[in-house]
């Protein structure tokens, strides 16, 4: 009876994988109507409009972009390749084609020194890399495989984080930075960091608390926020958000849902005291269609869901928010924009399936980058006065 119940889990969690490779790989999934929010929206157009930026075509979705300032940025997808521009996405030269490897994630400190994270293998088709994590110093020329991960090897990262934090240097303001590192969907869970600019990583032990990693959020080095999920079984997990206040020796549950084929994706925390995370439904019951953000205005001390559409299509991915009020999620089979904290939100053409959304501040303005199935730019100016 017990080799019974085990074959089913196994063949159940086996599906659920192959169901989620599908969707993600799979170009019909990305071809549907636009969905319908439940609230209509009450948008004065004041926003500009997202526009598409030409880049190399990608048969389903990629995962994030990052830039050092308006100009210069990279993007990476699961087809092992790395693209950098220098001209605000004008234009993309491919910097690394490794089939092979998933790039899921990319960070950098400055123009010469970044990392690119590796979803590893054993989850999605064709992925055989058991590198999770890799290095450049030279602006993306050449990348390195990262090597100085103490403990037992993780198997691969979603997300990365760089944390920059003022503090008193010998009279002197400076700027410490950390290096933060989650992963990943389909789990093991697990969490790493460094102090010295990557020279060495450390682990934080999360799998205690979550069976699979998303995202991480951190406010400084003690307080900060990993968007999880309960169970590798999608159909037994919930959407999980954790929270430490010792730099990760010790978590905690800030917030977990209570439906099934639910985990968090991605976070944005536009103030202190504001928040948003995604939450995705993997329901197959097609009756199961109200989509929710979870969003905090206390610091995370406590969440509640907010309505974001009702459909059955929406799968929701990236959230960012330019101030506490003003936001857009990333979803199929389309994006979402507030101007009101979420209280109602409008369909925007932002592109399919977007996955991270950055956003810089500049002099004239903010600019902002949306990665998914395509890449998309929105430049908003500085008000008038």
């Amino acid at each position: 009876m017990g080799f019974g119940r085990d074959l089913e889990k196994g063949c159940r969690v086996l599906i659920n994988v192959f169901a989620w490779a599908f969707f993600v790989l799979s170009p019909a999934v990305f071809a549907q109507e636009p969905a319908t929010p439940t609230v209509e929206a009450a948008l004065d157009n004041e926003l500009p409009a997202w526009r598409k930026l030409e880049t190399e075509a990608y048969r389903g979705k990629q995962d994030d972009i990052f830039f050092v300032n308006e100009n210069v940025g990279w993007y990476v997808n699961g087809a092992g390749k790395i693209f950098k521009t220098v001209d605000g996405g004008a234009q993309w030269a491919e910097q690394l084609s490794q089939p092979g490897t998933y790039f899921r994630c990319i960070a950098f400190i400055d123009e010469k020194h970044g990392f690119a994270g590796n979803i590893g293998p054993d989850y999605f088709p064709n992925v055989t890399d058991r590198v999770p994590l890799y290095e450049t110093k030279d602006g993306g020329v050449t990348w390195t495989p990262v090597s100085s991960i103490e403990g037992e090897p993780i198997v691969g990262l979603c997300a990365l984080q760089v944390l920059r934090e003022e503090f008193v240097n010998a009279g002197q303001l400076d700027t410490h930075v950390r290096l933060i590192g989650v992963g990943r969907v389909g789990g093991p869970a697990a969490m790493i960091a460094s102090d010295d600019l990557g020279a060495t990583w450390k682990q934080v032990d999360i799998s205690v608390h979550a069976s699979m990693a998303f995202d991480a959020y951190f406010f400084n080095r003690r307080e900060g926020f990993i968007a999880a999920a309960s169970s590798a079984d999608v159909a037994e997990s919930n959407a999980l958000i954790l929270a430490t206040t010792d730099g990760g020796a010790t978590w905690t549950k800030a917030w977990q849902s209570n439906r099934p084929y639910e985990l968090t994706w991605k976070m944005s925390f536009p103030s202190r005291d504001v928040g948003y995370v995604t939450i995705q439904s993997y329901n197959p019951d097609p009756e199961v269609a109200d989509r929710f953000v979870a969003k905090t205005t206390d610091g995370g001390k406590s969440w509640q869901e907010i309505p974001l559409a009702t459909d059955a299509k929406v799968r929701e991915f990236g959230v960012a928010f330019m101030d506490e009020n003003t936001g857009w999620v990333g979803a199929v089979p389309n994006g979402f924009e507030t101007t009101d904290g979420g209280k109602t939100w409008n369909a925007v053409e932002m592109g399919n399936a977007v996955n991270k959304i950055r956003l810089l501040p500049t002099e004239s303005g903010i600019v902002g980058y949306a990665i998914g199935v395509n890449v998309f730019r929105i430049d908003i100016p500085k008000p008038s006065r």
